[in-house]
């Protein structure tokens, strides 16, 4: 909170940022959401915006018809719009299908390896997974609605990274 006080705290670099909404407000969205997933997506795979929310609001909706899990009550009791947020059984298997690998950076007990630099992660089209967000970084520029870099000191617990043709 207060590293500036600190003259040996270490500045890291982080990546540059662009503010971009992935098409959510040409598609007539307004206000505040929890659809981090849906604008990453549509960023990272060149999709429309409604094209992607509609995808994964069918994902949500078919978990929930066919599954008898936590997660299924959740989507049940809460709805399936992709503005509550999405969760990775539904959206991986999504992610994947568009083209893209995951690449895991964490592991249980390891601590924080990878964070979200430009040292630290390949170029390329990416989607970072970091605590409770997902950002598109596209040729070494993260496209969001907010820089969550953190400075470049926040932990990236993995990404999805486009497949080479």
């Amino acid at each position: 909170m207060f590293g500036f006080l600190n003259p040996f705290a270490k500045v890291h670099t982080s990546f540059p940022f662009q503010f971009n909404d992935g098409g959510r407000a040409d598609a007539g969205f307004k206000g505040g959401a929890g659809d981090c997933m849906v604008r990453s997506i549509a960023i990272a795979a060149n999709l429309p915006y409604m094209q992607v929310y509609e995808d994964l609001r069918l994902a949500n909706e078919t978990y929930a018809q066919l599954r008898n899990d936590r997660l299924a009550k959740r989507l049940n009791a809460k709805g399936s719009s992709p503005r509550n947020g999405n969760h990775r059984n539904v959206f991986h298997d999504y992610i994947l299908g568009l083209g893209f690998n995951w690449v895991p950076t964490m592991k249980v007990g390891a601590g924080c390896q990878v964070h979200l630099r430009p040292n630290e992660l390949p170029n390329g089209i990416l989607i970072a997974k970091v605590s409770k967000h997902v950002c598109a970084i596209m040729d070494g520029v993260i496209h969001d609605t907010h820089d969550p870099s953190r400075g470049g000191n926040r932990c990236v617990y993995g990404y999805y990274i486009k497949r080479q043709r």
